[in-house]
């Protein structure tokens, strides 16, 4: 992962933009922002903020923000991420790592035995959804219809229609949920 000096450096190369420019642009020395570059001093988030207004980005891009996934694509199980639980029973974890740009989410949800989906897929925009069910019997109502899913089988609707998933067995069922954005 590189250092925040050398994103600086980096944006400030691409855009021609020399170290003297820079400095006078935010009103500091050029020595400063050499150091900076060079990854000799770090700046005060007011100075940061300053850098990549004159740089045209944001304090998240220059520190590395969005990073993670193109860098580390690997999320371990230890690591996933908990989401939100419902109240009756079913946790949510998404199970990857942030990028603004990605355009699928992929979740794990986990429903104890007799919990509902209810407060966890609750979109009404349209949007496409795809479930795999890794563990247990999950009861599906889909406008209205109703569809028995166990390991293994998978489903393909879309977001804009009434649905909500129910364990209706007697074990955890588990289900991956990739929400296309």
């Amino acid at each position: 992962m590189l250092k925040i000096g050398n994103r600086i450096k980096e944006r400030r190369e691409f855009l021609n933009i020399s170290t003297n420019d820079l400095a006078t642009s935010i009103d500091v020395s050029s020595s400063l922002i050499s150091q900076i570059e060079r990854n000799k001093a770090y700046p005060s988030i007011l100075t940061l903020k300053k850098i990549a207004d004159a740089l045209q980005t944001t304090v998240g891009e220059l520190i590395g923000e969005n990073e993670t996934l193109i860098t580390n694509p690997l999320l371990s199980f230890k690591d996933r991420k908990f989401v939100k639980e419902n109240g009756n029973g079913t946790r949510l974890y998404l199970l990857s790592n942030h990028d603004p740009k990605k355009e699928i989410d992929p979740f794990l949800i986990e429903f104890e035995e007799g919990a509902d989906s209810s407060k966890i897929m609750t979109s009404t925009h349209p949007r496409q959804e795809f479930c795999y069910v890794l563990k247990g019997t999950l009861k599906v109502i889909l406008n209205k219809k109703e569809y028995l899913l166990k390991k293994d089988d998978s489903f393909f609707f879309t977001s804009d229609q009434y649905h909500l998933f129910s364990n209706i067995g007697q074990e955890k069922a588990q289900l991956i949920w990739v929400v296309k954005h």
